[in-house]
């Protein structure tokens, strides 16, 4: 099979071909994929791609619990549906628990550690509203301990961190942003009481590669064990309990292996601007397949694109395939890019309208936390000089 037609493939199934429209934030992310956030706009611009949904529904929802961002495979955040949020706390434990052996090799026994957990949870209680790490240190007082230089060196100052990580996981403390967006990195938390998955590890291991293979269309077995961070034998396991068969060397699905036979790429347009973490890319880290081959020698900033695993700007696409690449300049208020090829009137239609979604709902669009006007200032003058 073509590459075109898989690359379109992975395009439908993401929803980018229109096919999500009317659908709420929480069934985007059920059927394209968990949006990585980061403390950036991913996961804003995952919603608004595939099914128009503006910054404000997106923090309303956020607000109502429809969808929050959590920690899960890998231990990385993602932002999920409702439904979704207890099997999904099931598989970052695994992090949570790491950090707190840490603690253990700094002299900090378990029995601490959990005792600082009831403590939290008391102050958290009893508090009106969510509290940031300095309010609660500030009531804990001496229950959090500090682990001197010995500690920061392995990422430890205070025993403060594992014990909100292993609530977290457990479902009973969550994290909010301050100021209710999803774009920053500035958290407070407040008390939960999540009921725990009845999956057992195996199944919520199952259950993943289902919707990892559901969301890509499919996927090569070291993909799949990037995204998961199962082993080699946890993989062949859960592949085999999803009825994964082999085909266009990739795993799919039974379902979607019979599907893409009878499938064929749009014959007209379908651009979209999207993160460059967005889960069309993010979720297989595949860019290289996804630029033509007259564009696999294309370079920026003495970087060829084709060779980076993850992009360095974000890409504008055509039914799965890079056409280009764009930053926001927010004190331009527009999106600096760089196309391949000429414009068509579909292109320089769709970089107005998300130029207009930025400008209105976010105000900027950054790729991570630490992501700042000035950090990208190369990044953008490279885009626009790239097209003279």
């Amino acid at each position: 099979m073509d590459i075109e037609t898989l690359r379109a493939w992975s395009w439908h199934k993401q929803g980018l071909d229109g096919s999500l429209a009317r659908n709420s934030a929480a069934e985007v992310l059920d059927r394209a994929g968990w949006a990585r956030s980061v403390g950036g706009a991913n996961p804003y611009l995952t919603l608004f791609a595939r099914a128009g949904i503006r910054g404000a529904q997106a923090d309303a929802d956020v607000a109502a619990l429809r969808i929050h961002e959590l920690p899960t495979a890998r231990g990385c955040t993602y932002v999920l549906g409702a439904d979704d949020f207890a099997w999904a706390l099931s598989l970052g434990q695994g992090a949570a628990e790491a950090q707190a052996k840490i603690l253990h090799k700094l002299g900090v026994t378990r029995e601490e550690i959990a005792s600082l957990e009831e403590q939290i949870l008391a102050v958290l209680r009893e508090d009106a509203g969510p509290l940031d790490p300095k309010q609660l240190k500030d009531q804990l007082g001496d229950a959090v301990r500090s682990l001197g230089e010995e500690g920061k060196k392995k990422g430890a100052a205070t025993t403060l961190p594992a014990a909100l990580g292993l609530l977290q996981a457990g479902g009973r403390i969550r994290r909010v942003p301050v100021n209710g967006r999803l774009d920053q990195q500035r958290y407070a938390y407040t008390a939960w009481n999540l009921a725990p998955s009845d999956l057992t590890p195996e199944q919520a291991r199952a259950r993943l590669m289902e919707r990892h293979l559901g969301w890509t269309g499919g996927a090569t077995l070291k993909q799949t064990q990037w995204f998961t961070a199962f082993t080699v034998a946890q993989t062949k396991a859960v592949l085999a309990d999803a009825g994964a068969v082999e085909a266009h060397g990739l795993w799919m699905l039974p379902e979607d292996a019979a599907a893409l036979e009878g499938f064929r790429a749009p014959a007209e347009e379908q651009i979209q601007l999207l993160a460059g973490s967005d889960s069309l890319v993010l979720l297989r880290r595949n860019s290289q397949e996804l630029f033509a081959g007259k564009d696999q020698d294309r370079k920026i900033l003495s970087t060829t694109l084709a060779l980076q695993a993850d992009l360095p700007d974000h890409p504008i696409l055509d039914r799965g395939r890079i056409i280009g690449l764009w930053q926001y300049d927010p004190e331009a208020e527009r999106i600096a890019h760089w196309l391949f090829d000429a414009p068509t009137p579909a292109v320089t239609a769709r970089i107005e309208e998300v130029e207009d979604f930025i400008r209105e709902d976010l105000g900027d669009f950054r790729s991570f936390s630490l992501d700042s006007p000035s950090s990208r200032a190369k990044r953008i003058a490279a885009l626009n000089g790239a097209n003279n």
